[in-house]
């Protein structure tokens, strides 16, 4: 009985020994891990008021690399005009696929990042329009791997307040190949850069419903993206590259009955009649408001993340002037309203907040009051 006795001090020892080592660990932990959250909440804020540009990228710019450029004029327009970010998007992809020497680009990227620090913006190094897909993602996530590797070693001196990696714009595969591409993406770059805070999305094209669904990686410095082009059927009217479900123009926002125009016989048959219907819901700003709090911030709240919305805008070819501000009004001061980091797409091409080409005398007023911009 002694001999239990003993045993049993002995055990009660041990476990009380197991606490307070425990305690002593996790209160010189929990101090470091709270104050690496506040840092990354902080560095995703200050990505707030950005806009895209699309200069590097082969969609949107047809005189990528030798075209017209970006420069000194421009960035004193964006800092008067109140932007802390700029996203630029890279078509590494199609760079390789041309041979084009990365030392190229790199001169370009370079030069971005030498203005952002002279007038004190962020910059977001985007890597855009890849050819990840679910039949090709074993021999392609390693090009990708290789591609971030040699970015991050270049890059690997650049504040992490100041420079941000979006690992890869809308991935299109499935929910599951994408986490494993991403895991294995950030899982590759931090072993380069530990310090770096990373950009990730979710699948279809960065959704939020998708975003909703996603089960957040295991890395600590993350900031988790989503695009939001909703109502669709506002957005994107006419756009020729989506199809015949976004035929329908003249579509004013926010959604008036008189005003709404007939459906367009090609958007017939297509989700395109079922979003004319539902444009009635959609097309106000509190219906923004609801999705986004529906889909975007228990997630966010969830996990402890920060979200950001590297994406947002209007098609300006068939939308008029004042149905585009009183959107990007509307998105600003949702995203505001949730505390939620917006980014708008874009600067001087199909979705440009500018009438012609970017200068103070091109940006309508009902633009300045929908971007905040205060003289």
């Amino acid at each position: 009985m002694e001999y239990f006795k003993i045993c049993h001090f002995n055990f009660i020892v041990k476990v009380l020994l197991i606490l307070c080592i425990s305690q002593l660990v996790f209160a010189k932990i929990t101090p470091v891990t709270q104050s690496n959250r506040i840092l990354l909440f902080k560095r995703a804020h200050s990505l707030d008021n950005g806009i895209n540009i699309s200069w590097l990228e082969q969609t949107w710019n047809n005189n990528i690399l030798y075209g017209s450029t970006i420069n000194k004029v421009d960035f004193i327009l964006l800092k008067k005009l109140g932007f802390n970010s700029i996203r630029l998007p890279i078509a590494f992809t199609y760079f390789k696929h041309k041979n084009i020497p990365i030392d190229q680009v790199y001169s370009k990227i370079d030069m971005i990042l030498a203005l952002c620090k002279q007038y004190g913006l962020n910059l977001i190094i985007d890597y855009h329009y890849g050819n990840l897909k679910n039949d090709n993602y074993l021999t392609e996530t390693p090009e990708i791997i290789d591609l971030w590797q040699k970015v991050t070693k270049k890059y690997i001196n650049e504040s992490a307040d100041r420079l941000f990696f979006d690992i890869y714009n809308e991935p299109t595969v499935t929910d599951q190949i994408w986490r494993d591409a991403a895991y294995n993406i950030v899982t590759a770059i931090r072993k380069v850069d530990k310090n770096r805070t990373l950009i990730i999305g979710a699948s279809n094209y960065n959704s939020i419903y998708e975003l909703s669904r996603f089960t957040r990686l295991a890395d600590e410095n993350i900031i988790y993206s989503f695009h939001f082009y909703e109502p669709f059927f506002f957005t994107h009217q006419g756009a020729s590259w989506v199809g015949n479900q976004v035929a329908t123009t003249g579509v004013a926002f926010p959604y008036n009955e008189e005003n709404l125009p007939k459906l367009n016989p090609k958007a017939k048959n297509t989700w395109g009649e079922t979003n004319y219907h539902q444009y009635a819901k959609d097309g106000n700003e509190q219906s923004l408001v609801n999705k986004l709090k529906l889909y975007v911030k228990p997630w966010s709240d969830k996990y402890s993340v920060p979200v950001i919305c590297t994406e947002y805008g209007a098609y300006n070819k068939y939308a008029d002037l004042d149905s585009r501000c009183r959107y990007i009004k509307a998105m600003h001061g949702t995203l505001k309203l949730l505390k939620i980091p917006g980014i708008i797409w874009d600067y001087n091409t199909t979705f440009s907040i500018f009438n012609g080409n970017p200068s103070m005398e091109n940006l309508p007023d009902c633009m300045k009051n929908a971007i905040g911009y205060a003289n």
